[in-house]
């Protein structure tokens, strides 16, 4: 866990941690809290929080409260303490029992995310339309894009015949993405994204074009040997996904010595923003849309 960690959302510093092992981001629910209700003191929030946990309680949000965990983290006065904190998603759901001005914008931001979730299910073709917008307003180039979205049908192909094989969704479908990655890369997916300093960013929204065709080369060569082979259970399933990778590996050392320039690198997609700071972002764009309506 990398502690010390610090956020700034309205000039103000929210302190996180990161968990390596889960990929997961920690935030101090006291700091958030102080944010947005204008709590000028450690305790004026710390309280606030212990009046909020009661109306949660109420609410039936128990197992909310259960999960949430407590970390050591810096405190004005230097020393470290044990501090309640809150993964992204529980997060956002004590913000909604904040009734606050300074809360109610993200509170629009997930009921327009909620929307759009909803028409997705009717209508799973935007799904492709907002995640080539989303790519676009990165700054990805269109030829980029267009790789990545074929990338995802490579992978949501590899995953179902996974499925069909008997694999299960959750740690083994992990473990063998792990294999396949390390046959064709040399390196597993969690040294691959450490290369390219990222955490909880997605590896393949990092990787260049050429990264990109070598991994869906390998995912594709995976499923096309699975469906000749037709594997049961994991292990076969492990067989097959180290002899897939080994085929794009193979590819890219062909490369790399003719050309003479490792094709894995540590560039990645720069990412400005970090959690919170996409978070924001999100509020801002409700604020902007709630202006417009009310025009």
């Amino acid at each position: 866990m990398e502690n010390n960690q610090l956020q700034l959302f309205e000039n103000k510093e929210i302190r996180t941690a990161w968990d390596g092992e889960r990929e997961e981001w920690y935030f101090s629910v006291v700091d958030v809290v102080a944010v947005l209700t204008n709590q000028n003191t450690q305790r004026g929030a710390s309280n606030y929080w212990a009046k909020l946990k009661q109306r949660l309680k109420m609410e039936g949000a128990d197992q909310l409260l259960t999960n949430c965990q407590q970390l050591k983290m810096t405190a004005t006065d230097g020393k470290k303490r044990l501090t309640d904190v809150a993964t992204t998603e529980q997060l956002l759901r004590i913000i909604q029992s904040i009734p606050s001005p300074k809360a109610e914008p993200f509170k629009l931001w997930l009921a327009e995310v909620g929307r759009e979730r909803i028409e997705e299910t009717i209508d799973p073709e935007l799904t492709i339309d907002r995640a080539l917008d989303t790519y676009l307003k990165k700054g990805y180039s269109r030829e980029w894009i267009n790789q990545r979205l074929q990338a995802i049908q490579v992978r949501k192909e590899l995953t179902d015949e996974w499925q069909d094989r008997g694999v299960q969704k959750g740690v083994e479908f992990a473990i063998l993405t792990d294999e396949i990655t390390r046959a064709w890369s040399g390196m597993t997916t969690r040294q691959y994204k450490k290369l390219k300093g990222l955490k909880k960013e997605n590896l393949r929204d990092n990787m260049t074009t050429l990264e990109i065709v070598l991994n869906m080369l390998a995912e594709a060569t995976t499923t096309e040997l699975s469906k000749v082979h037709q594997p049961q259970g994991f292990e076969e399933n492990r067989e097959i996904a180290k002899r897939g990778g080994s085929y794009a590996g193979e590819t890219r050392k062909s490369i790399e010595a003719d050309t003479g320039r490792s094709i894995i690198t540590s560039e990645n997609a720069v990412q400005l923003n970090t959690v919170v700071t996409d978070m924001i972002e999100g509020v801002v764009n409700a604020e902007d849309k709630e202006g417009e309506n009310k025009k």
